[in-house]
């Protein structure tokens, strides 16, 4: 007995030996976590990346990861100053989520110039993979190219013929009306015009008059979160709807259609790389995701968080563990090894960091289509990878055409 439990002991000490022995990989969750997005991505950024890490197990693999956050409240300098004091002092090696694209392009150029790793899972701006592509970043989620393309195509079809944008004055907006507005004129549309709303606007009443004076079959919203969710309450409260016009929100997510409310957001179309009763697999991930945020379901941000961290810890366990400190040489072999996880199904990171997988195009049900909460959405139709996201020869990435 004695032997058995001195045996059991020494095991026990040598495995928290080996455990001490392994190097560690942090990885930091930059994101809103109180403000403008913080439904969106935030806190349940946070959540899903923490499961990445219970599903993964790296100790199985040979490492361990530290998660570490921060909050970057939508603004350039300050998530600049974080990555620097990550990268510098706290050892950080990777930086994912990224709200706010003016935020996720000002840390990519500092990942390039420390050779470490960023993951955007929640900032749009197909520049990332564009003219700012770096070797060093992995654009997960979706992009403004990916968005403005499927929804204007399916509108188009749908004989919304001319455009006029409201757009949210900053990066990503600019980014979103520029894709959109060349998918438009691609597939026989026209713009009529835009009216800039200034980024975490409250009354968009002024900018509304303007898009109805237009005359336009469409107006399209190019914001994000409550810059969203104001601006379609306040569209039907305008009438837009009844006065003919097509209200067409470019970039929205379950959490804003929720905040909106179906009476108002029904017959919205939207594009989304995810979402939660999709199939088995996503189900299953958001069971768990609602028992951690009081019964809210995941963003296809969150969902991005949790499928790039997967990959990263696939392509560490695949590297050499002092390799894979080399924020660019892990970037490689994230691109060389095929994607594959149940929230995305299988895909592939294309060499100027595109993520390339499925998108969906949706419409928002009706309060009567709604089964119960958060039951939202009716699929239209399924956009295969190698449709969804800008070809990467139109993308003008410096060290791809460089080749």
């Amino acid at each position: 007995m004695r032997s058995t439990l001195a045996l059991a002991v020494l095991i026990g000490g040598v495995s928290g030996a080996l455990a001490e022995d392994m190097p560690t990989f942090r990885v930091g969750v930059l994101s809103d976590m109180s403000g403008l997005y913080a439904d969106i991505s935030g806190p349940g950024s946070v959540t899903a990346a923490r499961m990445a890490v219970e599903d993964f197990q790296p100790e199985q693999h040979g490492f361990k990861v530290e998660i570490v956050t921060a909050d970057h409240q939508n603004k350039a300098d300050i998530g600049s100053g974080i990555v620097r004091k990550w990268f510098d002092v706290d050892k950080v090696d990777a930086v994912i989520d990224v709200p706010t694209s003016s935020v996720a392009l000002a840390v990519a150029n500092i990942a390039a110039e420390k050779n470490k790793l960023l993951m955007v899972s929640s900032a749009g701006s197909s520049d990332l993979t564009g003219k700012a592509c770096t070797p060093n970043t992995v654009h997960w989620t979706y992009d403004t190219w990916a968005l403005g393309n499927s929804t204007a195509k399916a509108v188009i079809a749908q004989g919304g013929k001319s455009w006029y944008f409201l757009t949210a004055d900053y990066a990503f907006g600019h980014a979103l009306e520029r894709d959109a507005t060349q998918a438009v004129k691609a597939n026989g549309g026209e713009v009529l015009g835009h009216v800039l709303a200034p980024f975490q606007t409250n009354d968009f009443s002024s900018f509304l008059l303007q898009a109805q004076g237009s005359g336009s079959n469409v107006v399209a919203v190019a914001n994000s979160g409550g810059d969203t969710i104001n601006s379609v309450k306040q569209a039907s409260e305008f009438g837009l709807r009844e006065s003919g016009q097509k209200l067409v929100a470019l970039l929205a997510f379950i959490s804003d259609v929720h905040s909106i409310g179906l009476k108002t957001a029904q017959g919205l179309t939207l594009t989304e790389a995810f979402y939660w009763d999709l199939n088995d697999g996503t189900r299953a991930f958001t069971k768990r995701f609602q028992t951690t945020t009081n019964g809210r379901v995941p963003t296809m941000n969150q969902a991005g968080a949790y499928g790039a961290m997967t990959h990263w810890m696939k392509a560490i366990a695949a590297m050499d563990k002092t390799a894979a400190r080399d924020g660019k040489a892990l970037v490689q072999k994230m691109k060389d090894m095929p994607t594959d996880d149940p929230l995305f199904g299988k895909g592939s990171i294309r060499p100027d960091g595109r993520t390339i997988h499925d998108m969906y195009l949706f419409e928002v049900k009706s309060p009567e289509e709604s089964k119960g909460p958060y039951d939202y959405y009716k699929l239209v139709s399924t956009i295969p990878g190698d449709q969804a996201f800008r070809p990467m020869a139109d993308g003008g990435c410096p060290f791809v055409t460089a080749r």
